[in-house]
């Protein structure tokens, strides 16, 4: 049995950690309120950037675009993003985990090329020798949609020039604080099938941020000005960098929401072992004096 004071060092050292992870938690829970609304809030911005490059998509001009026209040659590209920091449960590794399964898959058993958004994706990629053509930190708490534009220029840059056939996004969905979801996602070449799937996505059934006025309805033809062609070239890559930033959005509310459960779990647990460890020694103390108190009474009866 450990004695009084291992178990005094011990309890000492778990109140300690316990104190940590309680400040980690309200942190947390303080950036996972922004990050939430910044996610949510940007839901239908983001829906309703893609609903208006949907509806242009019946037309002749949109089809035979660089970045809508299907390929059956060049690379793979994918887009992982992940968090900088650990301590956020399995967040990071249920979106490697996807992604792992993506480059096992036999129907896209061609050469590949990555963008790494976040330090454990870039680890990741690192080890096992992937070609990775961008690595974007993801430390900042206010990310702008200016930020992914180094991003969205190398995609359509290699897209435009025939290099990568499609472009998949890897990121965490948020659903709630106590569910997030990892996904991946096709964004190039753009087909109404995969811009539904990703306004479905965005977009929840029901609740503060549902959109039921606007979700299900398709808008009016529209009248481009001055041509399709010049329209299209600014539209599309500023629709895509729109999806890569919501897609950051979401992992960063995701990220914030799972580093705020693990550590409130850890502060629970701490909590638990601090009273496991009180009574351990409450019961040792107790049996000290027990011990001791039986010496004396016996020290007495030897000298009657």
């Amino acid at each position: 049995m450990a004695s009084l004071k291992q178990l005094k060092l011990k309890r000492i050292s778990v109140n300690k950690t316990r104190q940590v992870t309680k400040a980690m938690e309200s942190v947390s829970a303080v950036k996972m309120r922004k990050a939430q609304e910044s996610a949510l809030g940007g839901r239908a911005y983001a829906a309703g950037a893609l609903r208006i490059l949907k509806n242009l998509s019946g037309t002749i001009d949109v089809a035979n675009h660089y970045m809508v026209k299907p390929r059956t040659k060049g690379k793979y590209g994918i887009i992982i993003i992940t968090s900088d920091k650990g301590l956020a449960g399995s967040l990071n590794s249920a979106v490697l985990k996807k992604v792992t399964s993506f480059l096992k898959d036999e129907k896209y058993s061609y050469e590949k090329v990555l963008i790494c958004i976040g330090r454990r994706g870039y680890e990741f990629a690192t080890n096992r020798n992937l070609n990775v053509l961008i690595h974007e930190e993801n430390k900042k708490g206010d990310v702008k949609e200016s930020d992914m534009k180094v991003v969205t220029d190398m995609i359509a840059k290699l897209h435009k020039e025939g290099d990568t056939r499609a472009w998949y996004i890897a990121y965490t969905n948020f659903k709630s604080t106590f569910e997030q979801e990892a996904v991946i996602r096709r964004i190039l070449p753009l087909s109404d099938g995969a811009l539904n799937e990703v306004i479905e996505t965005i977009i929840p059934d029901s609740g503060k941020y549902s959109d039921t006025e606007h979700g299900r309805k398709s808008a009016s033809s529209y009248t481009v000005e001055p041509s399709t062609e010049a329209v299209l070239e600014t539209i599309i890559p500023s629709l895509v960098n729109i999806v890569v930033y919501h897609a950051l959005l979401e992992t960063k509310a995701s990220e914030h929401s799972a580093r705020m459960v693990a550590m409130k779990s850890a502060t629970d647990k701490a909590t638990e072992m601090s009273q496991e460890l009180l009574l351990k020694f409450n019961k040792a103390r107790q049996a000290v004096i027990t011990s001791e108190v039986s010496e004396i009474t016996s020290g007495i009866e030897a000298m009657k």
